[in-house]
């Protein structure tokens, strides 16, 4: 298969949000499996991925090369609609976290939709109003989601 175009990610600077909804040539379960499974996480987003477990309070890391480590931690989950991830990645802090602080993160929602032939993927992150520079962030995040979900595409289309 060729990997599907998609349009890039967008900012809402007045909801302070970063949306991105992309169209995957795979069924939902394999899409599921890529975004929730660590194994598969650590294929397409960043270089390693631990979760405790796919459970709402589960725990986690997220590393990325030439950022860190990022802990994570599940704050909702609708197997296999949406799971939503909440981390203290601040990238104009410049430095990584220990731990998930709740009042100073954001969290990134995947919303998963069966469509024919394929799977509808929408990641919406928000709470950039807690970080310390949220125009900043925004716009690292929007880069971001444009490359990881590039490559979460090339991933499960690949066949991997």
């Amino acid at each position: 298969m060729t990997m599907t175009a998609n349009q890039a990610s967008v900012v809402d600077a007045g909801e302070f949000t970063v949306r991105r909804t992309i169209t995957i040539a795979a069924p939902i379960e394999k899409v599921w499996a890529a975004i929730t499974e660590a194994e598969h996480i650590a294929r397409w987003f960043g270089q390693t991925a631990v979760l405790d477990d796919v459970a709402v309070g589960a725990g986690g890391v997220f590393s990325f090369e030439g950022y860190g480590a990022f802990p994570v931690r599940i704050e909702e989950l609708d197997p296999p609609r949406m799971i939503a991830y909440r981390w203290s990645n601040d990238d104009a802090r410049g430095t990584q976290p220990t731990e998930v602080d709740p009042d100073r993160s954001t969290v990134f929602r995947f919303t998963l939709e069966a469509l024919d032939g394929g799977t509808q993927l929408t990641v919406v992150e928000t709470g950039f109003d807690t970080t310390s520079d949220p125009a900043f962030n925004m716009e690292s995040h929007r880069q971001g989601w444009d490359s990881e979900l590039d490559e979460l595409a090339a991933y499960v289309e690949g066949g991997s």
